[in-house]
């Protein structure tokens, strides 16, 4: 019996020196918060694209290895040369934001690898920069056009990163330096046209305060010839009845002067 059992106790001796060996030999990954793992098993079909790993702790086999991606919103910021649509080299300080899309980590990193940023985002963003910048003189950069710039260059980048697992957020363009002779030119140019702006606006001011000017005069004639026209003898003559009457029926000691005329009124003077 004591025979028998030996084998038994050694085999159970043997798995459980295995287990230890594998558990103490095995990777203890923590992903953190805002970060993806894609896991690569040697011995059992390689990468693993169907399955990504959330944030917490892993156990990992020691033959296996485990990718660990940012899938946070980054930034990052791209200084080039460009040339304008009349050939002019323009100097850009572009920021572009982007993330990368949580549940297709396995596919980035089968086609792409870790250093996505280099091989794919950055090389987008100088082939759009350049082919937008390129439709535009300087003047429109520096001034007019920015925006539409902007937006053009960040649809362009988008188009040819929405099929490979990324997602851009915005494209901003920092500063553009031009040299110095143009960009002295330019701003000459953008304060003619400011005090051109503003000239005519103050011409279309002056131009509506005379034309207010103006219909106050024609009132105050039409209101005038109004007055006139409406004024005879009678009315002054009942007028002036209504008048006396009033200063007659006040408490009021008068003196009462005749006038003179046949139509004369007399004319009630106060004491006090």
């Amino acid at each position: 019996m004591k025979n028998k059992k030996v084998p038994v106790i050694l085999g159970v001796a043997a798995f459980g020196l295995i287990l230890v060996l594998i558990f103490s030999t095995s990777s203890f990954v923590t992903i953190d918060a805002g970060f993806t793992g894609v896991l690569f098993k040697k011995f059992g079909g390689g990468l693993d694209k169907e399955h990504v790993y959330g944030q917490g702790f892993h156990v990992v086999a020691p033959w296996n290895t485990m990718y660990i991606y940012d899938t946070r919103i980054l930034e990052k910021t791209e200084e080039m040369d460009v040339l304008a649509k009349n050939g002019l080299t323009i100097h850009v300080d572009l920021s572009f934001r982007y993330k990368v899309i949580e549940n297709e980590v396995g596919m980035l990193h089968d086609e792409i690898g870790t250093t996505y940023e280099s091989k794919l985002i950055i090389p987008e963003i100088r082939s759009a920069t350049r082919q937008v910048i390129g439709k535009y003189l300087p003047e429109e950069l520096y001034s007019t056009k920015r925006d539409d710039i902007q937006t053009e260059i960040f649809e362009n980048t988008d188009l040819g990163l929405s099929k490979k697992h990324i997602v851009i957020d915005a494209v901003l363009i920092r500063s553009v330096r031009l040299p110095q002779t143009i960009q002295t030119a330019i701003e000459s140019k953008l304060k003619q046209e400011q005090e051109a702006a503003e000239y005519d606006f103050k011409l279309v001011k002056e131009t509506k305060e005379a034309e207010r000017k103006r219909i106050e005069a024609q009132g105050i004639k039409d209101f005038q010839e109004i007055v006139s026209n409406g004024l005879n003898d009678k009315l002054l003559k009942w007028q002036g009845i209504e008048a006396t009457k009033e200063l007659a029926n006040s408490n009021n000691s008068k003196v009462v002067v005749i006038g003179s005329g046949k139509d004369g009124m007399p004319l009630i003077l106060g004491n006090n």
